[in-house]
């Protein structure tokens, strides 16, 4: 699925597909709760849309409300909701190795709506087919998982048990993983939604998803997998491409995507992934004046955001994708070999470009000026640095000289 193509080919594509689109302006739609953007607001002038294909989408406002995997949907957006389910079995095939055709999705809010949708979906999968009681039901996950695990656990009202990571390395602890495990059991639990981490937030750490599914079935529990890729399913997929966080592993039956971190998309452009046979365990049946009906957490949305991570990726192809992480990682080995010679503590999975300092050797002063991210503002002991495009040597190496010059004055 996944090919470079030239921007006029990328140009024609999208606005064949707007084109392919019902018009507001040309047809008469008057049933349609929705129109183009405001133009008293909003600029609509030809000769800035023209060779401006995303934009033109924001203006169009597609509405891609609905999965368009499925059978049905709106069928007002045709022509951009079949860019977005290229999208979605180019992610599915090409970066998460499942076989074609094989997976459901949908373009998202963010990482947090595809996290709690595959929660969702899980939730209702073991009630619904196991008639399980919401206290048997629990969100099983590391100590270092993203806070949206917790909005999940609030919001669909189940409980949720962390496991405590190794201080050096960040990796789930085996002992920690089974004694949780028989803890969860002891409170009433019998059915796990297990979310592994593909580079966590803070420390671009990873999970060992088979350590979970061999300590779950040596349990005698039934489990579903969800892997969080929410940062480095677009990076740890191309930075090692032997990793068993997708769906050639049996495992594995979600994944959560976010475009909006290292392909540099706009806001608003996560992706959730689900193997086929489980997005109807999140349908709302009362959807009913939805032409397709509406399995998605969200509801309406806006195509232009399929658009924009289409547009992303093509222009790229798999072969410069490559390259743009390489380069990525190379730079995070010069930042590491820097922090080596001045005997910094730090940590680095190896495979990502999050580097996380120990706050004792950072001036507060620095924090402020270079914009780190610590783990905890009211009480820091880690503060970060993510290499992203815009962060190049130039940019690093002022903090590097000033960071030895603090730690040289204590």
């Amino acid at each position: 699925m996944w090919k470079k193509l030239e921007q006029s080919v990328i140009c024609r594509r999208v606005f064949d597909a707007l084109e392919s689109n019902r018009n507001y302006i040309h047809e008469e739609l008057i049933g349609v709760p929705a129109s183009y953007l405001d133009p008293k607001v909003f600029s609509q002038d030809d000769s800035i849309l023209n060779d401006a294909p995303y934009l033109t989408a924001l203006v169009n406002n597609p509405n891609h409300i609905g999965c368009h995997t499925l059978d049905s949907s709106e069928s007002f957006f045709a022509g951009t909701q079949e860019i977005e389910r290229e999208l979605i079995e180019l992610c599915a095939v090409d970066i998460l190795k499942s076989k074609p055709f094989e997976c459901d999705g949908y373009v998202a809010s963010g990482g947090t709506e595809a996290n709690i949708q595959a929660i969702w979906i899980y939730r209702n999968y073991f009630m619904q087919k196991y008639n399980a009681e919401h206290r048997k039901i629990t969100i099983l996950c590391s100590e270092h998982s993203h806070y949206s695990m917790d909005k999940a656990a609030n919001l669909l009202n189940i409980s949720i048990h962390k496991v405590a990571t190794n201080q050096d390395t960040h990796s789930i602890d085996p002992d920690a993983l089974k004694n949780v495990i028989d803890q969860a059991k002891e409170n009433g639990a019998e059915y796990f939604i297990v979310v592994a981490n593909m580079m966590t937030t803070m420390f671009g750490s990873v999970d060992d998803v088979d350590l979970y599914a061999a300590e779950l079935e040596s349990a005698s529990v039934l489990f579903k997998v969800h892997v969080d890729g929410a940062y480095g399913g677009f990076y740890y997929s191309f930075s090692n491409p032997e990793n068993t966080l997708n769906f050639a592993n049996k495992h594995v039956n979600s994944v959560t995507l976010d475009a909006h971190k290292m392909a540099q998309a706009p806001y608003g452009t996560g992706i959730f992934l689900i193997r086929k046979g489980y997005m109807q365990y999140a349908t709302t049946k009362e959807a009913s004046y939805v032409e397709g009906e509406d399995s998605t957490l969200i509801g309406s949305r806006s195509g232009a955001n399929a658009i924009s991570i289409w547009m992303i990726l093509s222009k790229y192809g798999p072969n410069g994708w490559m390259e743009k992480i390489f380069i990525l990682q190379k730079r995070t080995d010069w930042l590491c070999e820097k922090l080596n010679e001045q005997k910094v503590v730090y940590y680095r999975n190896p495979c990502s470009n999050i580097v996380t300092i120990k706050s004792s050797f950072v001036n507060p002063s620095l924090v402020t000026q270079f914009g780190l991210v610590p783990d905890n503002h009211s009480a820091p002991k880690w503060y970060k640095i993510v290499v992203m495009d815009h962060v190049t040597i130039e940019k690093i190496q002022p903090f590097l000289e000033q960071m030895t010059m603090s730690m040289i004055t204590l």
